[in-house]
C-alpha cells in the first residue's frame, strides 16, 4: 500500500516539475523547493490534487510539514489512518 501511495505521489508531482528535472530523479527523499524546483504556487497545486486522489483534507501545519516525499507521504498516510 505504501510503494502505491508513493507512485501515485511521484505521477502527481511529476506533473508539475519543470522542464530540467525528471520525474526518474523524484526519491522519498527528495525536497520539493531545493531538489525538484517546484515554486510556492506548484506546491499549492500538488497539495489540492493530493486532497483529491487520497480523498483527505490537509491543514496548513501539515503543507507546512511536507518538505520532502518521505515527509508527504507520512502525513498522506496519518490523515487516511485517522478516517
Amino acid at each position: 500500500m505504501q510503494e502505491e501511495r508513493y507512485q501515485k505521489l511521484r505521477e502527481i508531482v511529476g506533473t508539475y516539475l519543470p522542464d530540467d528535472v525528471s520525474v526518474e530523479s523524484i526519491t522519498r527523499d527528495s525536497n520539493f523547493t531545493q531538489e525538484l524546483n517546484i515554486n510556492s504556487a506548484n506546491l499549492v497545486d500538488i497539495v489540492l490534487d493530493v486532497e483529491d486522489t487520497f480523498d483527505i483534507m490537509l491543514e496548513n501545519e501539515d503543507m507546512d510539514g511536507m518538505q520532502t516525499v518521505k515527509d508527504a507521504l507520512a502525513i498522506i498516510d496519518a490523515k487516511i489512518a485517522d478516517k
